[in-house]
């Protein structure tokens, strides 16, 4: 095992303290609309009271300061390092909902949030070592390379015929659709932002970057590319429930943003067999933690709740078809 570079170290501390103020921003927020929606009509409901609660505010602001150290965390370390612990803000989300919001966290949810821990120290241990880069015309020359171009342009045409053939026929049945392209687009926005992050850093440090074309064709691939994913991802979140959402989007996204990094930036070109089994074995983990988590988030309150509530445990929601009766649960989100 290598020693970890400082650029790193750096990602490492930005993407931790991102998942931090994220997974603590939806307890904040949550809070702020529960006490909105005292006073006045729910969000769910069409209620906009929250807008005058101090408590959704902190958590909007908590929001904004974990995407931003999250943005910042791409210009020092590899996607393979900063995007799979994204996974921590579950947990972190997870314990705070159980001590602040009194949503008691299953034996199962532990293991889960156990596994998200083992898997993401695996991946830092063995996390490959970002390459140097001096200008954002070098990510530019990078970025067109065959290998990249050729994984683009199969992303771009499978968006197409989901977004223009499947999503009007299928789009409100089959989860798969609207989740697929979001982490298409996802990947490819992870990317480009990568390359702003990296034409800031190299600014601050004293080498203008916006001087060149380059950064601001970055610039507008993450704008689209952003405006995509909200786009569907709110369809998504309107037709399907959000427990299982959430953990198939996320193994998604991370599997094609990881992929998209390999190929753009070649992040395993340096390692060996081993230490990228090593990671992929704390991918893994982490993916099963994840699962773990949403499929149990419910089963420490409905422990104690009649049995006439089991109507609602996870094995009656559907994975990849709406069976009709999620648009009510998302009602109540």
């Amino acid at each position: 095992m290598e020693e970890m570079s400082p650029d790193n170290i750096h990602g490492l501390i930005l993407a931790v303290s991102s998942s931090i103020f994220i997974g603590s921003s939806f307890i904040i927020k949550k809070k702020g609309l529960k006490k909105a929606g005292v006073s006045g009509p729910r969000a769910g409901e069409g209620g906009y009271g929250y807008l005058c609660e101090p408590w959704w505010w902190a958590g909007m602001i908590t929001m904004i300061v974990g995407e931003i150290a999250n943005f910042a965390a791409y210009a020092f370390a590899p996607a393979i390092l900063v995007t799979p612990l994204g996974a921590l803000s579950i947990i972190f989300s997870s314990v705070l909902a159980h001590f602040i919001l009194q949503e008691k966290l299953h034996m199962f949810g532990i293991l889960g949030c156990v596994l998200c821990v083992v898997g993401s120290t695996t991946i830092v241990l063995h996390a490959p070592h970002e390459q140097d880069i001096e200008s954002v015309k070098q990510v530019w020359y990078l970025a067109t390379e065959p290998g990249f171009l050729a994984y683009s342009a199969v992303v771009i045409v499978v968006v197409l015929a989901l977004i223009f053939y499947y999503e009007p026929r299928y789009g409100k049945t089959h989860m798969i659709v609207y989740v697929g392209i979001c982490s298409l687009m996802g990947s490819l926005t992870v990317m480009s932002v990568k390359a702003v992050a990296i034409a800031i850093k190299l600014t601050f440090s004293g080498m203008n970057q916006f001087k060149f074309f380059h950064a601001w064709i970055f610039i507008i691939v993450v704008t689209i590319c952003c405006l995509l994913q909200i786009n569907y991802l709110n369809k998504a979140l309107d037709n399907f429930n959000t427990a299982v959402i959430s953990p198939v989007y996320y193994v998604m996204f991370t599997t094609f943003t990881i992929l998209a990094s390999m190929i753009m930036f070649k992040d395993w070109a340096s390692q060996s067999g081993l230490q990228i089994a090593t990671e992929l074995c704390g991918f893994v983990t982490i993916l099963s933690g994840t699962f773990l988590l949403h499929k149990t988030k419910d089963m420490g309150n409905s422990a104690t709740s009649t049995r006439g509530a089991t109507s609602q445990s996870p094995r009656e929601t559907p994975v990849f078809i709406n069976s009709g009766s999620t648009r009510s649960s998302n009602s109540s989100l």
